[in-house]
């Protein structure tokens, strides 16, 4: 269940990453209202599956999930670069991941 959890937050924070964008320097209220939550679901998560697994683990599977939830979404929704270095660079991060679930 930890590792679920730690999923899900990993999910919200690449919705928070990519809600900034909407914000617009936080001037538009509902945008705003929805980073925030999801940055607090976000917390929550990783500080509900830390009781149980690794702190360094679960925190770089968190930010690993959301740096590479956010390029892709980067590429899709705001046309950023698909450049074979920036995907091989976020395989390199999603290998990482990877291997610290294989390794806790």
């Amino acid at each position: 269940m930890p590792w679920f959890l730690l999923v899900i937050a990993g999910l919200f924070e690449v919705g928070w990453a990519v809600g900034l964008k909407y914000t617009q320097g936080f001037t538009r209220l509902w945008p705003t209202v929805g980073t925030v939550g999801a940055m607090a679901v976000s917390i929550g998560l990783l500080g509900w599956a830390i009781r149980t697994l690794p702190v360094g683990t679960a925190y770089a599977v968190w930010t690993g999930i959301g740096a590479v939830g956010t390029v892709l979404l980067g590429i899709v929704l705001f046309g950023e670069p698909a450049t074979a270095a920036r995907l091989a660079c976020a395989a390199l991060i999603l290998a990482g991941i990877v291997g610290l679930k294989l390794t806790a």
